[in-house]
């Protein structure tokens, strides 16, 4: 049983961006298709789908890489995590290296990234970064 999906599911896209996969399986949460959302709309994965086999869902993440076949994605990391939750306020939420990062947020509005957050001027819990 896993504990943190959120955090299986970025290792999973880690992983298998550094093996230069096309596609990868996660495990289906609503959280982590809300970030798979913000992933897609910023441009750091072509596109994913929900599949459901039998009683359970999985996700089939469709991977990005520019026209030298170079990984989109740089970085990948989970800022807060079950044993240590990391909150940031509206003020706290402004750009993220340089603009060409992504803070992905949960706030009172739904998960949404660090862009939308601030102009929204809300806060919430830092779930994960992205660039």
């Amino acid at each position: 049983m896993i504990n943190d999906l959120v955090a299986d599911s970025l290792t999973r896209i880690r992983n298998a961006s550094m093996r230069k996969l096309d596609v990868t399986k996660l495990m289906h949460s609503k959280l982590v298709e809300a970030i798979l959302v913000i992933f897609q709309n910023k441009g750091y994965i072509e596109s994913f789908n929900v599949v459901e086999e039998g009683p359970k869902k999985f996700i089939n993440v469709v991977l990005k890489y520019d026209a030298r076949g170079t990984q989109v994605i740089n970085e990948v990391k989970k800022i807060s995590k079950p044993g240590r939750r990391v909150y940031k306020g509206r003020d706290e939420i402004k750009r993220f290296k340089n603009g060409y990062g992504t803070i992905v947020v949960s706030t009172s509005k739904g998960v949404l990234s660090n862009d939308d957050a601030h102009k929204a001027g809300l806060g919430g819990e830092v779930i994960c970064s992205i660039w």
